[in-house]
């Protein structure tokens, strides 16, 4: 099948940069067997909430005292269905306005590469859920994935996902079409009904998460990896409206990466109070595999430095009320897997590098949250498990 050549072809050249043969034979089994993406949201309190698969479920546990414990497990769906929980594509939480909990999900559906996104929201502290539904009008048994969940100011939520209903339509009309599309839906009732589907835009890159982050100014900036001719995959930003309508996407990255493949790598998006947009992500640079950081302002990309590790995989960015900018991955060096993290106090100007934690077996990407004015990564392995580590400036 093309899509699965595509995803293929994407596996291959990301494993072909690496830095070692080791690296490649590590990096490829983890594409195949891990299952440990998580998702995770402090709530108002300090609770932390987490969202993994458990078998056929979506499952959700908290904790009260920073992760060094968890209540019961619950399941977000009664009734069995297929749940991803692959890196790029996992179970997300997020918290409303009010203290709701909001979970989404994507569904696998027969055939392969094709899904629907889903929802369910608890009104009751997590006690209960209300039975999920599917965010999108378009039932089509085509790619709807790698979803992606964000709430507004004002409680509105908003949900991502590349959709592939215009390569289908392109392909009846025996017209090219490169990549899939990003859409998005909102709801305006906290997660009661969904309205959409609208469009972000059209040659999105396939197989990458989307990175969603709310403005101060009230809106609701999307950030992507995009697939500018004739395939240069790069990266794309675009504002969305509560009313379906977005802006213009804006080119957020020049590193003129010319692959045509999916190299199942999205970016990370964080809005800063001033409206400065602090972002990182990975491409190929003058042949280099790199993950870089870099500050988006007024349509102009200030300024992009690499992380510093050369290995680094899967990076996540978070801003801080206090001019504190954080960014964490992963890396492998031939025989563990590390947590790292970089450390900023001056918006991004200047850096501290931190490492944080290591495994030896099978991990998920690391996430960023924040709680109190103060950033903290979750990372979940195969051998340690759920654990939070504080990330702050008298640590650094």
């Amino acid at each position: 099948m093309k899509v699965f050549r595509l995803i293929l072809a994407g596996l291959l050249a990301f494993a072909t940069l690496t830095a070692t043969a080791q690296t490649h034979s590590h990096m490829e089994k983890m594409q195949k067997m891990s299952e440990l993406g998580t998702g995770a949201a402090f709530d108002r309190e300090g609770r932390l909430w987490i969202a993994y698969k458990d078998g056929p479920y979506v499952a959700l546990q908290s904790s009260a005292d920073f992760g060094r414990s968890f209540g019961p497990v619950r399941h977000v769906n009664s009734a069995p269905e297929q749940v991803a929980a692959d890196n790029e594509s996992r179970p997300k939480v997020a918290i409303g306005r009010d203290g709701e909990i909001f979970v989404t999900w994507t569904q696998p559906l027969a055939r392969p590469y094709t899904g629907f996104i889903r929802f369910a929201r608890s009104t009751d502290g997590g006690k209960s859920f209300a039975a999920p539904l599917t965010v999108h009008a378009n039932r089509d048994e085509i790619a709807h994935r790698f979803d992606a969940i964000a709430v507004d100011g004002a409680g509105r939520i908003f949900v991502s996902w590349i959709d592939k209903r215009d390569v289908a339509a392109a392909e009846a009309r025996k017209q090219p079409y490169a990549g899939a599309a990003v859409y998005y839906a909102v709801s305006t009732d906290h997660g009661a009904t969904f309205r959409g589907d609208y469009k972000i835009a059209d040659q999105s890159c396939e197989c990458c998460r989307i990175a969603m982050s709310a403005t101060p100014d009230g809106k609701m900036l999307a950030l992507w990896r995009h697939v500018f001719p004739p395939n240069a995959r790069d990266h794309a930003l675009a504002w969305l409206g509560a009313d379906g309508t977005a802006t213009g996407f804006q080119r957020a990255t020049f590193d003129d990466w010319r692959i045509d493949a999916c190299p199942h790598h999205g970016p990370g998006a964080s809005v800063a109070p001033d409206g400065t947009l602090h972002m990182v992500w990975f491409n190929v640079r003058e042949g280099k595999p790199t993950v870089s950081v870099g500050r988006w302002k007024d349509g102009k990309l200030l300024a992009q430095r690499p992380l510093d590790d050369p290995r680094a995989q899967h990076a996540d960015i978070i801003a801080l009320d206090n001019n504190e900018i954080v960014v964490a991955w992963k890396s492998f060096d031939g025989q563990q897997t590390r947590l790292s993290a970089m450390l900023s106090h001056d918006g991004g100007k200047t850096w501290q590098t931190r490492q944080v934690a290591r495994t030896g077996r099978d991990s998920d990407q690391p996430h960023l949250l924040q709680h109190a004015g103060r950033a903290y990564v979750l990372w979940r392995t195969e051998a340690e498990g759920f654990q939070l580590f504080p990330l702050a400036k008298e640590a650094a």
